[in-house]
């Protein structure tokens, strides 16, 4: 059974921190290789993707935003988002262009690359910095233009540190992360010593060739707090195409599905176990698929709770 206890305290925490002075500015923060200064907090914020607009909503940061992007062209949006957004519009229903965000007059887009920009695309911190515009990056998603050590649960609580010091609502940020690592600690404590890490493949999407998290991906650092191993994660990228030979090498114990899009969860557990290539994989034999929405296996503030749904179905004797 999850424990909500640290959810309500980083709640009463949150609600709190209102009280509390704003931040001195300026206030310089790090985003992937660059740093970047805030002379105040932005006024006109955009988010990109439903797991980034979901830290901006936890932080309650509505009343700096102008919208947000990137969520409808591939996903819908649940209650939840919904409640939290309903006064915002969806400026853009896939990667916004420079145009979009002009138009919104925004001062601040915090996006990723594959999360709203592309290398070498059209919006990206050096094109929109000439506008006004101030980047923040996700930092799950430097690997694309940096190196960077394999994700911990520590890159997503990097990002809402950051935010909250941008947008000076550092005690807010601090009680939620605070909050958060008590969620894991809990899962650690559960689940105990693990002397086998259970070995899991993450099914993302795709039937000729599966894509899937590798190394750089936040799923390997989910798995591995749930007590487990992700099995592709010897492959130096974050979301990335494979083939199947090395999943049916590897031998999964468990399946984790990423729920989205017009393929729906129910279809690619389906696959699976009707692909007769599959019919040895001791994940298909017993069973055990767990399923993630997007937003889960995502950067993010819902990621703790998967955490503990994954220990669940990872170690259920150890429930």
């Amino acid at each position: 059974m999850f424990h909500h206890r640290y959810l309500l305290a980083a709640a009463l925490l949150a609600t709190v921190a209102f009280a509390t002075p704003a931040a001195a500015y300026p206030v310089t923060v790090k985003s992937c290789d660059r740093e970047v200064t805030f002379d105040k907090a932005p006024e006109r914020a955009i988010s990109n993707d439903v797991n980034l607009t979901e830290m901006m909503l936890a932080l309650k940061l509505q009343d700096h935003m102008v919208g947000y992007t990137g969520i409808s062209g591939w996903k819908t949006l649940d209650e939840k988002l919904r409640e939290g957004v309903q006064e915002l519009p969806e400026l853009s229903p896939k990667y916004p262009t420079k145009e979009v965000l002009l138009n919104a007059d925004a001062d601040f887009y915090f996006a990723g690359w594959n999360y709203g920009m592309k290398v070498g695309g059209e919006v990206t911190p050096q094109t929109l910095e000439p506008l006004g515009i101030k980047t923040y990056e996700l930092t799950e998603s430097c690997i694309h233009i940096m190196a960077k050590n394999k994700p911990t649960m520590d890159d997503m609580f990097v990002d809402l540190l950051n935010l909250g010091r941008i947008f000076g609502v550092e005690d807010r940020a601090e009680a939620l992360v605070a909050g958060y690592r008590e969620g894991l600690a809990e899962v650690t404590q559960r689940i105990g010593e693990i002397k086998e890490p259970v070995r899991v493949f993450v099914y993302d999407s795709g039937t000729d060739k599966p894509f899937t998290s590798g190394e750089y991906g936040i799923p390997t650092a989910m798995i591995e707090a749930a007590g487990g191993r992700n099995i592709m994660d010897d492959v130096q990228k974050s979301w990335t195409e494979v083939s199947w030979e090395p999943v049916i090498e590897r031998d999964p114990e468990v399946i984790v599905i990423v729920n989205y899009g017009d393929v729906t969860a129910e279809q690619k557990i389906a696959f699976m176990k009707e692909t007769p290539a599959f019919q040895n994989l001791k994940a298909v034999k017993d069973d055990r698929f767990v399923v993630l929405e997007y937003v889960e296996a995502t950067p993010g503030p819902r990621n703790i709770e998967a955490i503990s749904r994954l220990a669940d179905a990872f170690h259920p004797r150890n429930m």
